[in-house]
């Protein structure tokens, strides 16, 4: 079977920039007690979650919609550079999406912290434009999270 090919248009980066400091929001994207709250596009998610943040340590996000749909995110922590940067691979369970990886820079701001969040190596601009999607809402979530 050909593995199909990876073009660099089919990147996607977002920035966003939270009223909380540096080391607060790499907690709530790290400790799996907090990514519940935020770790799906929208509140029609359960979500449960488990990490192992270390290098080479694997992680699970299970995001239960209220439909019953289930889908489980999951893969390999690359890089772990507390509470500076994360590196790790990003596989859909179902096998839609396979190996691609994401990279989260938390710039510090003082009192706020940008977030420069990008996700590579998709194989088509449509599975790009979903997870644009995705993250959008969750980075939503995100912020509503960190202000309450």
């Amino acid at each position: 079977m050909a593995t199909p090919s990876i073009s660099p248009t089919t990147a996607l980066q977002l920035k966003r920039t939270f009223k909380a400091a540096r080391q607060r929001v790499f907690q709530a994207w790290t400790e799996p007690e907090q990514m519940r709250h935020w770790s799906a596009p929208s509140e029609d998610y359960e979500v449960t979650a488990q990490t192992d943040l270390r290098v080479g340590g694997k992680y699970r996000i299970q995001m239960k919609h209220r439909n019953g749909n289930v889908h489980v995110a999951h893969g390999e922590y690359r890089e772990v550079q507390p509470p500076e940067k994360l590196v790790y691979t990003w596989s859909w369970e179902d096998g839609t999406v396979t190996d691609t990886l994401v990279t989260v820079e938390f710039r510090d701001l003082g009192r706020e912290t940008e977030v420069v969040l990008t996700h590579e190596r998709f194989v088509s601009a449509d599975w790009r434009d979903k997870h644009s999607e995705g993250w959008t809402g969750c980075l939503l979530r995100l912020e509503k999270f960190l202000q309450s």
